[in-house]
Parts: C-alpha cells; structure tokens; sequence
C-alpha cells in the first residue's frame, strides 16, 4: 500500500534564517508566491521564529502585516509558524493572557499550523498554547526539541510525545534544529513514536553535519508521515534537505509526494538570484560541519551568532565559542540548544571566552535558568555555579507562567496611542524596547531599513583583515566620475571605524565617527576606565537601565547598570564599595569596551 509523503517548505522562515541570518524581506517573498501556491505543499512556513525580532529591529517591517500579504497571496496552502509555546516569540516567558491573545490574533491573520515547542522540553510550558490553538479551530503540532545528552533518550522523547497527545495536539514534530539526528537513531525514534502514539509524524531535520537527507529517507521508512525541505538555492547546510532532491528521490516510489519538480525548480531559481541580495548576511559557517555532533549548535543560531560576533570585532574567536558551548550546556543540565536555551547558552559561552575566565559575567538570563525560570532543568545543573548566580534565591518547580500575572491590560496602558490595534500591542509585550522605537518610528515616519550591500564586483580579491570583499561603486560628483572599490572595513573602536578603500585606483583610508557620540560634561568622549572604581563593560552593548544615580552608596559587586548584547542582558556591577560618584550613561546609549560609564569613589 502506497503512503504519498507530504512537504513543507522552509524557505519563507527557516531556510533564510538559517543561512541569511533572517534578513529576507517581504518585498522578495510576495513575487513567486503564486508559484509556491501552485505546487501543492502541505504547508509552508512563513513566520515565527526569529523572524519577528528581524522584521522590527532590522527590516522595520510590520510582521503582522507580512503574514496578512503572505496570507492572500498564498490563498490555497497552509500557512505554519513556529511558537515557543509559553516565549511566544520573545526571550522570556509570559503571562497566559498574553499567550492566548497572541496565538488568537495570528490566528487571524492567516496562521493555519503551530508548531509549538519548549527550549527545555517541559511540557508543562506548552499547554496554554496547546489550547488557544484548539480554541482557535487550528492545527496544534506538538515538538520534541532533539537533541542527545546522558539524559535524552528514545523512551524520554516516547513520554514526552504521549504527554503531548493527551493535551490534545493534532501531530507531532521531531525538531532537529542542529542537525544531530543520524540515520538509524531517527528510524529508531521514528518506529518508536509510531507504535506508541496514534498521530502523523512531521520530520524536521537541519542537514548541518551532511546527514538531513538520509535521516529524512530512514524516517520515512520507520513511519514517518512528513518532511521538511528547503527549495534548493536556500538548501543544505546549516538549513534543510532541498526540496527538488527529496522530491526526486521519492518520486515513483511508493513514498512519491506527486509534487511538480519542473515548477519547483523555477521556484529555485527565483531564490537563486534573490539569496544574491542578501550576501553581506552570508555565514561562512554554513557549509557541512560534522562538529556539530559535539557543540551542538542549530542552524537558526550559527548564522546569527557568526553574523553578531562580526559585528562586534570576534569572530576570529567562533572556534573557541564552539567549543566552550557543549561545556556550558552541560554545567546547565543539557538543555537542547533551541531558541532561547541556544542563545542563553551561546552567549553564556562568549562571554566566557570573550573574558578569559569560566563565568566572570553571568547574564540575567542563565541567573533565570538557574532558578527554574525557563522550566524544569533536563538534568542536574551545576550546584556550584547555580549557587554562584543566584546566591541564597529561592529554586522554583512550578510551571514558570504561574508565578506571572496578567500582563496585557498593563501593556496596553503603556504603549498607549502609539498601538493603533492589538497586534500593535502584542509587537510590543514582545520586544518592549525595539517594540516600542518600531512604534515610533511608524508614528513619526521615519522607519528606515538597514541597508544592502550592492554585490561585489571583484572576484578572488584579498580581503583586508581576513573579512569582506571589494564592493565597487561609481560616484558622479558635478559630472566627474570616480571609481571607488571599498578593500576593507577595520573593527570598530573608541566609535570610530575605519573604512579602507581606493579611488581611482589610489589606496586611501577613511574613518568614520558618529555624530550622536556620546560627550561628556568636559567636552571629550568617555574617558578609558583605569580607577579602582571606574565601571565598564566587556563587550559593546546598549544601556538597557540605570539603576543608581549620582550621590548613592553601594557595595562591592551590586548591580548598577543592565546592559544587552547579542540579546541577552547582563548585570554590570560595582567593583569596589563607596559613593556613585558620577554616571555617564543613560537608557538607550551604545557603550563600547572598557569606557569608564560609572565612577565610584571608594
């Protein structure tokens, strides 16, 4: 008896934010939609993820205007999203209210399919999504976050999978964000999952370590009802199996998913010349890595982390973040590296490199995992560094969402006319910070989208400082004509960045100094820290808050001032007792390395 498998496409979501660090606009979607609503996939996925946070902090795009134009150009297949069950789409957890609000609205505007997942595999964090999706008449996908540690087994992720269905879900997906499966431990938990649970089994594997496809094919044969894949020019790697090769495999085989290659390969082609757009995103980890059977590091995060770690001046220090990854992971109990644990983990790790010492800065956000603010730990943290995060604070073990109050009544009072509806007010409870400018900047006008790279001209040139190629401009001035070829881009420091480049073929250099800079009281920028008491951060940031002024007395090692990088917030705190002698930051100020921002007199 034959069994068609069914696909999703990844390419509108997963696929870009695997290898373009999620920067795909809009614009470059809505144009082959009608050919991706011709091919007959069982859904495509479109939104969720990280694909939120990117439209308003980079694109200054409405995300829920994106997914209303995907939905009616899309109007014949499914539209999925990937939610964090009780994160939503944030990096914390929040209240039910809001959980059931959020699922409600994007529901309405076009969501058919919600795969639904915890970080930590904590069922218990999925339940209130569970069933707002159901409230809603939609398909409720249960997840099981893969991953493999002394405490995940195949029995584990069978009992989570029937935890699941007795919430009530409609299929399950095994979630292969780093690509971790291999062939036979997928036909095992596949054959297992099928004779224990009465549900389609959806198979979502990274092909990062070259083994997506061939765990596709074994699932397949174990069971599995469903696969994802990427259309080709957006395939493999640190993304998924392409879409034209697992159709070609299974095509005239029992397994034969009836999908038009023809059709899918001018989709292609499409993305081919459209992937061209965004190279200045382009990872060069995005290749096959078989190591990412040890450090554990999903596809979605290593574009971003390689893309974050350029910004600020380290990516030369990546092979060292990887290998620093799986012992942080382990300190914390294995959590499966998926948004947000990868991101808590993953910075956790830089920070630790980055400092030269194992967790001389702790973020918030480990000091929150340790006291059971994300779920229940898979196994046993280190009772050490547990101890040295959170001191004498309570652990909890309850749901986390239990202890939260309703929150959206507050949230709408808070942003205030700026929403002009509810998803307005949802975009903010998400990201309050970035939420909030988005607002503005709709309000006043004045949103503007980071800008794209032309594509180099120059092929095989030496780069400067081992990144980047030239990029070719011709600049007409008074109807004069130079050819400019930027060679190179230096690393940004004291707020300047040095641009080097050739004009008519003669070398030059530029720096470049912003004119908001910070300028201190006397006239100057912010003088290098070298007093026992001057406060300065380790890595370049934003001034999340202030929490002393000048005249207040602290104590050695209190927090004074939130900062946040990589998206994850960290303490900054006294380094010795005394007086807050002066502040020379505020809310909302970019602060670089070993800038003095605080002065305490002891």
């Amino acid at each position: 008896m034959s069994k068609k498998i069914t696909v999703t496409d990844t390419v509108l979501r997963d696929a870009h934010q695997s290898l373009l660090a999620t920067r795909m606009r809009t614009e470059d979607m809505l144009p082959i939609c009608d050919k991706l609503d011709r091919v007959g996939y069982w859904s495509l996925e479109v939104w969720g993820g990280a694909t939120f946070d990117s439209c308003v902090r980079f694109l200054k795009e409405d995300p829920w205007e994106r997914l209303r134009q995907l939905k009616a150009a899309l109007p014949n297949t499914r539209l999925q999203m990937l939610l964090r069950g009780q994160n939503l789409l944030g990096y914390r957890h929040y209240s039910d209210d809001v959980v059931k609000a959020f699922v409600a609205k994007a529901a309405v505007n076009g969501i058919d399919v919600f795969r639904i997942f915890d970080a930590m595999n904590d069922v218990r964090n999925l339940r209130v999504a569970i069933e707002a999706v159901k409230a809603a008449g939609k398909h409720a996908q249960g997840t099981i976050a893969y991953t493999t540690s002394p405490v995940h087994t195949t029995d584990a992720f069978v009992a989570q999978a029937k935890a699941m269905q007795a919430m009530g879900i409609d299929s399950i997906a095994i979630k292969d964000m780093a690509g971790l499966l291999t062939p036979y431990a997928t036909f095992e938990l596949v054959k297992a999952l099928k004779s224990e649970v009465d549900l389609p089994v959806f198979i979502h594997s990274h092909d990062t370590a070259g083994l997506g496809a061939m765990c596709q094919l074994k699932a397949i044969e174990a069971g599995a009802d469903h696969i994802d894949t990427a259309i080709s020019s957006l395939a493999w790697g640190t993304s998924h199996p392409g879409t034209e090769s697992m159709v070609a495999a299974l095509k005239g085989s029992e397994f034969d998913t009836g999908l038009d290659l023809e059709l899918i390969q001018e989709i292609g082609m499409y993305f081919h010349a459209v992937r061209k757009k965004y190279h200045q995103f382009e990872s060069e980890f995005t290749g096959v890595d078989t190591r990412v059977q040890v450090n554990q590091v999903p596809g979605g995060m290593i574009s971003n982390l390689a893309n974050q770690l350029k910004e600020q001046g380290a990516l030369n220090r990546m092979n060292e973040v990887l290998d620093e990854i799986p012992r942080v992971r382990a300190d914390l109990g294995f959590p499966p590296l998926v948004t947000p644990t990868s991101q808590i983990v993953g910075t956790q790790a830089f920070f630790n490199v980055l400092a030269g010492e194992r967790y001389k800065t702790i973020t918030n956000e480990v000091k929150l995992y340790l006291q059971g603010r994300y779920g229940k730990a898979p196994g046993k943290v280190d009772e050490q560094l547990r101890k040295q995060a959170i001191g004498s604070e309570e652990v909890i073990d309850v749901r986390p969402a239990d202890l939260l109050k309703p929150e959206l009544a507050r949230l709408r009072e808070e942003i205030g006319s700026l929403a002009k509806s509810e998803e307005d007010v949802l975009t903010f409870a998400m990201f309050p910070d970035i939420g909030r400018k988005f607002l503005e900047e709709r309000e006043a006008g004045t949103l503007k989208p980071e800008e794209l790279l032309p594509m180099p001209s120059g092929q095989g040139a030496a780069p400067v400082g081992g990144e980047g190629v030239p990029t070719e401009f011709v600049v007409d001035v008074h109807g004069e004509s130079y050819r400019v070829d930027i060679t190179g881009v230096g690393v940004k420091g004291d707020g300047k960045r040095h641009f080097y480049l050739s004009i008519d073929g003669m070398p030059e250099e530029v720096v470049f100094e912003p004119l908001n800079e910070f300028v201190a009281g006397s006239g100057g920028k912010r003088k290098q820290a070298g007093a026992p008491g001057d406060v300065s951060t380790t890595m370049p940031g934003n001034i999340v808050d202030v929490l002393v002024k000048e005249g207040d007395t602290v104590k050695a090692g209190q927090a004074v001032l939130i900062t946040e990088a990589m998206k994850m917030e960290t303490e900054v705190q006294a380094p010795i007792a005394g007086k807050v002698k002066a502040v020379h930051v505020a809310k909302g100020d970019r602060v670089n390395p070993g800038e003095v921002l605080v002065e305490i007199e002891g």
